[in-house]
């Protein structure tokens, strides 16, 4: 069913959106603005974790990506990137890699560009070899996994752009208790990505953040501390102000909800369904490609909270000028989702057609509805195309009433082996960038 918890975590700071434009596979949503598209939402899986899979099924271990460059400054860069893991150490309680990334079109419209030169052939062979060692070309990135307990487990990203002067450095801590995790993370600088697809970089972004597991009841909640460190700058040109999200300054958060789930009507999984198939490799169980998706049914959900926050920063310079903040703030939110499905998704074909629709509305105070719908249809086998998009009823700026305000289409490989995983090929029209990546207990 579409991803209740969002409408909770949207206010926070950990909604975490997938992006080829950063080796890491994700940015930010912007806190306070409204959910976003499913589709958008980066996989659980490290990125790291997520290339060693998938080199096993792309040629040369190699996994494309698609984007626009993020500056102005860039716009030679070229949209298509090539990744790959050049460094794996797995161990019992610790991961490293070390992924690569090269801009081919780039490299190979400038190695052009010199071989065209009227010179002699020696002087444009020497840049030619130049161009091909030339970092700008170039992106590399550092990631590490270490369990430091049952309990706990440190993450720690760095990665180096070849086009940019900065680096990214990100490190998360994570404790998990009997009813709670608790993270605490830090980012220098840390990438968001508003409504309208456009970056903003943070300087510094610090947070410790506490979420309870979901009660039999339905009760969630969750607390946490968050400071922007800096000015934020807009990654490539954006109109209007800064969001006031992403101002400099502490805050301190909570929100709580409560969710609850109702079957309309069932199809329980039998046991004639997981009767033994034969084929040329011998017998197996006949599972469902998905396991979160093995019978049929039609549900609705609920789910409502309320979130609060206190800003403890006073005057701020914006655009030269003193602006206050509230330093208080309450809002509700809520969310109401039917999902239907047909098919067990066992066949070859024509076993699984799915919709599901949610309704948003994600402040009380400025009530603008949204509706995200999804639609999922078996191609052939494992292999299902899925339209994530969402629907503004309100009306926009330049848009009066309602309007598609954002659409991703992908195509989903699900892998039995993971019981509930796949691989997703997605592409934004809106951002004009696709990627390719593993996804766990999504759908």
């Amino acid at each position: 069913m579409a991803n209740l918890r969002t409408s909770m975590d949207a206010s926070f700071y950990d909604l975490n959106i997938a992006t080829p434009q950063t080796l890491n596979g994700c940015a930010r949503s912007i806190p306070g603005e409204p959910v976003p598209v499913d589709g958008a939402y980066a996989s659980k899986l490290m990125r790291m974790q997520q290339l060693s899979l998938l080199g096993i099924g792309f040629p040369l271990g190699i996994i494309p990506s698609y984007a626009p460059p993020l500056s102005s400054s860039q716009k030679d860069s070229g949209s298509l990137a090539l990744q790959s893991i050049w460094l794996k150490k797995p161990a019992e309680n610790w991961w490293l890699g070390l992924v690569g990334q090269i801009r081919p079109m780039k490299l190979l419209s400038s190695i052009k560009d010199e071989a065209l030169r009227g010179d002699s052939m020696l002087p444009r062979f020497k840049r030619v070899v130049k161009k091909v060692f030339d970092k700008s070309f170039y992106s590399v990135g550092l990631s590490s996994h270490l369990d430091l307990s049952e309990s706990t487990s440190l993450l720690l990203n760095v990665e180096k752009d070849g086009q940019s002067k900065n680096r990214r450095t990100k490190a998360v801590l994570l404790h998990k208790l009997p009813n709670h995790d608790v993270t605490l993370e830090a980012a220098w600088p840390e990438l968001f990505v508003d409504r309208n697809g456009k970056y903003w970089d943070m300087p510094e972004s610090i947070s410790l953040d506490c979420l309870s597991l979901v009660s039999e009841s339905g009760l969630r909640y969750r607390y946490g501390i968050h400071k922007n460190g800096g000015s934020v700058q807009p990654v490539d040109s954006v109109d209007g102000q800064t969001p006031a999200s992403l101002r400099p300054g502490i805050c301190a958060k909570a929100a709580f909800s409560y969710e609850k789930s109702k079957d309309l009507w069932r199809v329980p999984e039998t046991k004639e369904d997981l009767g033994l198939v034969k084929s040329k490799k011998g017998e197996f169980r006949n599972m469902a490609y998905d396991l979160r998706m093995k019978e049929p049914h039609a549900a609705i959900s609920g789910i409502f909270g309320g979130t609060c926050e206190a800003w403890l920063s006073g005057k701020e310079n914006l655009d030269g000028t003193n602006i206050k903040r509230s330093p208080f703030g309450a809002d509700l939110f809520g969310s109401l989702s039917f999902a239907i499905q047909h098919g067990k998704f066992r066949k070859s074909y024509g076993d699984l057609t799915r919709f599901d629709a949610r309704l948003d509305v994600s402040s009380s105070s400025s009530v603008s509805p949204q509706l995200n719908l999804i639609l999922q249809q078996q191609v052939a086998g494992p292999l299902v195309f899925r339209v994530n998009s969402k629907v503004s009823l309100g009306s926009a700026s330049e848009v009066w009433g309602p309007h598609i305000e954002d659409v991703i289409y992908s195509l989903n490989y699900s892998l039995r082996y993971l019981e509930s995983g796949k691989v997703v090929a997605w592409y934004s029209p809106k951002r004009k960038e696709g990627m390719v990546e593993i996804r766990v207990f999504e759908f």
